[in-house]
């Protein structure tokens, strides 16, 4: 899905240039590194590991830098993700990719908007309060949250999170909606010092609290933190459970994303 009007182009532009080009580490275990025409991150095993740009000029280059990478990450025993956007080169990468092999997930459609003009007057549904999460208990009930929303074990997110509560509190904002003293959504914003991105992550809600705000409201919360601190965009990697509700908060849809994955045991 390539940018289809001039904003959009100029926004995805920007992303590539400050999230991709210019990414930089997230916490003080996390080495990013620019190696020929990739961008990679190298973290702790339960951190994300992965290249996040590539910027390529023939096939013959692509085929090169993609031994190089699982060289690379395979050598540290590290499972990994290439990121890749529908508009980078070249054209069948993501088939390059899977035949050394790479599992692609999903895809994910890539949406940001400029926090001025996102419709920020979203209000917590009753019964609900919107808690901030620094310190363990509350990093349980996001994990918590997680597994009941999505179904997935959230240790390495529990982890990853403590982390950087503990190692770069200014980096990140996470917060929980209770239901009473039940935690029944969640989510977590992430803030890369130098640029003007705010990632908004993680958000999710169980099943029976779906559809009524609760989702909008965390996304409210957390562009209005953004802006207190002096960032100017949001973006996320939006599902297509997300995409109509973002939307209607003012969201544009630059591109599609796909993660493809590359585990060492499963490749041999």
């Amino acid at each position: 899905m390539p940018p289809t009007t001039a904003p959009a182009a100029a926004l995805l532009a920007l992303y590539d240039r400050e999230m991709r080009r210019g990414a930089r580490p997230e916490g003080p275990d996390d080495v990013v590194e620019r190696v020929g025409r990739v961008v990679r991150r190298t973290a702790p095993a339960h951190g994300w590991n992965g290249v996040v740009w590539s910027g390529f000029t023939s096939a013959d280059e692509a085929d090169t830098a993609i031994a190089r990478q699982i060289a690379h990450y395979t050598s540290r025993g590290l499972t990994f993700e290439w990121k890749l956007y529908a508009h980078d080169a070249p054209a069948d990468l993501g088939r390059r990719l899977v035949a050394a092999g790479f599992t692609p997930e999903p895809d994910e459609t890539l949406m940001a908007t400029e926090i001025d003009e996102a419709a920020l007057t979203t209000t917590v549904p009753d019964g609900v309060r919107l808690v901030p999460v620094t310190d363990e208990a509350g990093v349980d009930q996001v994990a918590e949250v997680h597994e009941r929303a999505f179904g997935d074990d959230a240790s390495g997110l529990r982890r990853l999170l403590l982390d950087a509560l503990t190692a770069t509190p200014d980096t990140v904002v996470a917060v929980v909606a209770l239901a009473g003293d039940v935690p029944v959504s969640a989510a977590r914003m992430e803030l890369t010092p130098g640029t003007s991105f705010a990632g908004l992550w993680g958000g999710g809600t169980v099943p029976h609290w779906r559809g009524r705000g609760v989702y909008r409201s965390l996304i409210a919360h957390r562009a209005r933190i953004a802006a207190a601190r002096g960032y100017r965009h949001l973006h996320v990697d939006a599902s297509s459970r997300s995409r109509p509700i973002l939307r209607r908060l003012g969201f544009t849809e630059l591109t599609v994303t796909t993660p493809y994955v590359y585990e060492p045991a499963r490749a041999r």
